[in-house]
């Protein structure tokens, strides 16, 4: 849901001193500020820690960012995007619903296994309390439900709000289940590949939506 290609090297230290155009230098603090938010969770990670990260001074830092939590929301505010974006690609990919469904929870899947561990800030946040956290959160199962929902509504004409009931359900469905099977992967209880883990759950919301009826089914 992201792409690799337009970021820099995970792990690699820009050195101390470089000079770098304000939008490279603020994709590379970032960066940098990923890192350590994963590793370290919002509260226990210091300013002091993304600066010596990026290999800038504070001050540079600063320039860019007033604060944690603004640093923090910009992050936010990306991760977001990629998982909504990468949402929408899914349902573009293909005209048959099916392969939408496949398609979606493969994306989750792939989300969450990105070495880069970004997808930590959306589900697994530790400023959830945080109103502006909270909002950022919250947009990842609205409008990813939203997506579906008009897939849903286009296909059978359920009314609006069955629609997004049935979205977010599908959501909920590819997030907690792409999470669970991290998780076990990572504690080595689980040997399912991730495209057969993204399959399996695909096959299990495609037996359930495919039973309701077609607009020009219903009487």
């Amino acid at each position: 849901m992201s792409s690799p290609a337009t970021r820099p090297n995970p792990g690699e230290r820009t050195p101390r001193g470089s000079r770098l155009p304000r939008r490279a230098r603020r994709a590379q603090l970032l960066e940098s500020a990923l890192e350590v938010f994963v590793a370290q969770g919002y509260h226990a990670a210091a300013m002091d820690d993304i600066a010596d990260r990026a290999g800038v001074s504070k001050p540079v830092l600063y320039q860019h960012f007033p604060g944690k939590l603004e640093l923090y929301l910009a992050l936010l505010d990306r991760a977001v995007d990629a998982v909504i974006d990468g949402t929408r690609a899914a349902l573009e990919s293909t005209d048959d619903n099916k392969q939408r469904v496949a398609a979606t929870m493969h994306a989750f899947y792939t989300y969450v296994a990105s070495e880069e561990g970004e997808f930590r800030l959306v589900f697994e946040s530790d400023l959830t309390n945080d109103p502006a956290v909270r909002q950022r959160i919250d947009r990842v199962t609205t409008e990813c439900a939203e997506l579906i929902a008009h897939v849903i509504h286009d296909d059978t004409g359920l009314p609006d709000d069955q629609c997004r009931l049935l979205a977010v359900a599908l959501v909920g469905m590819g997030e907690v289940s792409a999470r669970f099977w991290l998780q076990d992967r990572v504690q080595g209880r689980d040997t399912i590949e991730q495209d057969m883990a993204a399959g399996l759950i695909a096959g299990l919301a495609w037996r359930g939506i495919r039973g309701y009826p077609r607009t020009d089914e219903q009487t």
